[in-house]
């Protein structure tokens, strides 16, 4: 992002007044590929069309901000690659992480991976270094290290279902597997950060934590996202979990998070409560049903009925529930900016 969205994201944080209301979305290969007409498997591979599909996006709508910016992405396959995950990939869908623990004495076998070697890790870093000058003379700058969360990984490596039937089934394993898998993301955020030296934001990503109740949270969610968020002395740290943010919300401020991007399932007045005043909301409209499929108007009025209830817009960055869905058009991100605007 330009030194003007950056300071304008800073400046949404520390409460100060923004206007208009600022907008930003989370943009990665659902989107980005076929908004630009080019497939899937381009995006991933061919730097030059990352590059372009990216810098498009933020030529064509100026006035929002992308987060996390020029992300260098492969879908979910970056962080279980680097435990030997197969990925399987498609030319126009995204690609898919296969299970590597099939029962739970396979997580002893589990070897500790290296973020610098391996999976697809050091693709992304390259990738990073190799559009780093474009990006620049473009005007931008790389921002965000970015990683999936602790459950989310692990629910890659095992299958969500046997990974949350294992909170009951092995305590001592499944904690041996998230310590392993939270050392992984810190090291993995340290590597990107000491690669990128304009990096002063982190994004975690984990919709499994909706998954977990209240006691649950406390014995595998908060230990790990505590040591993740803690480990980063950076200005932005932002979490994304847009499945049931309830039991998460109200503890984010404790962990350091500044910045929440949740299910459109919650509103902006529901969530505001649950977290507290020091949080900057990022949401909340639906992002498939409406930001997708729904008409300019349908976009403009849902935008508008979401902020209708908030008595104070401060730390509020107008978005949609999660990251933008494939096939949302032009027209539409046009009609969300325009309600923001009025």
């Amino acid at each position: 992002m330009i030194v003007q969205q950056w300071q304008r994201l800073v400046d949404v944080i520390q409460g100060k007044p923004v206007f208009p209301l600022p907008t930003g979305f989370i943009i990665d290969c659902p989107w980005l590929p076929g908004w630009t007409g080019i497939s899937t498997l381009d995006y991933f591979t061919d730097d030059q069309q990352w590059m372009q599909a990216n810098l498009k996006a933020m030529q064509t709508f100026p006035e929002t901000i992308f987060l996390p910016g020029f992300w260098p992405e492969f879908g979910m396959c970056t962080e279980p690659s680097a435990f030997g995950s197969k990925c399987i990939w498609h030319p126009h869908d995204m690609p898919f992480a296969e299970k590597i623990l099939y029962q739970l004495e396979d997580i002893d076998r589990l070897v500790p991976p290296n973020p610098s070697t391996d999976g697809l890790c050091p693709f992304v870093l390259n990738r990073m270094k190799n559009c780093r000058s474009a990006i620049e003379d473009a005007g931008h700058a790389l921002r965000f290290a970015v990683a999936r969360g602790p459950l989310n990984v692990a629910s890659f490596l095992m299958g969500a279902t046997e990974f949350l039937m294992a909170l009951r089934d092995d305590v001592e394993r499944i904690h041996k597997l998230l310590n392993m898998v939270t050392e992984f993301i810190v090291q993995w955020l340290n590597l990107q950060r000491e690669t990128i030296d304009t990096i002063d934001g982190i994004l975690i990503l984990d919709d499994i934590v909706g998954f977990c109740g209240p006691p649950d949270f406390e014995e595998f969610v908060r230990p790990y996202l505590n040591r993740i968020f803690t480990s980063q002395d950076v200005t932005v740290k932002m979490f994304h979990n847009d499945a049931d943010g309830r039991v998460c919300a109200p503890e984010l401020a404790s962990f350091g998070i500044n910045v929440f991007n949740f299910s459109f399932l919650h509103s902006l007045q529901e969530m505001r409560e649950w977290v507290g005043p020091e949080v900057t909301l990022l949401g909340n409209i639906p992002p498939r049903d409406v930001m997708a499929l729904g008409t300019p108007q349908q976009v403009h009025q849902a935008v508008t009925e979401a902020l209708a209830p908030l008595e104070d817009t401060s730390r509020v960055i107008l978005s949609v529930g999660g990251g933008m869905s494939g096939g949302v058009s032009s027209e539409n991100i046009q009609a969300f900016i325009a309600a923001a605007k009025s």
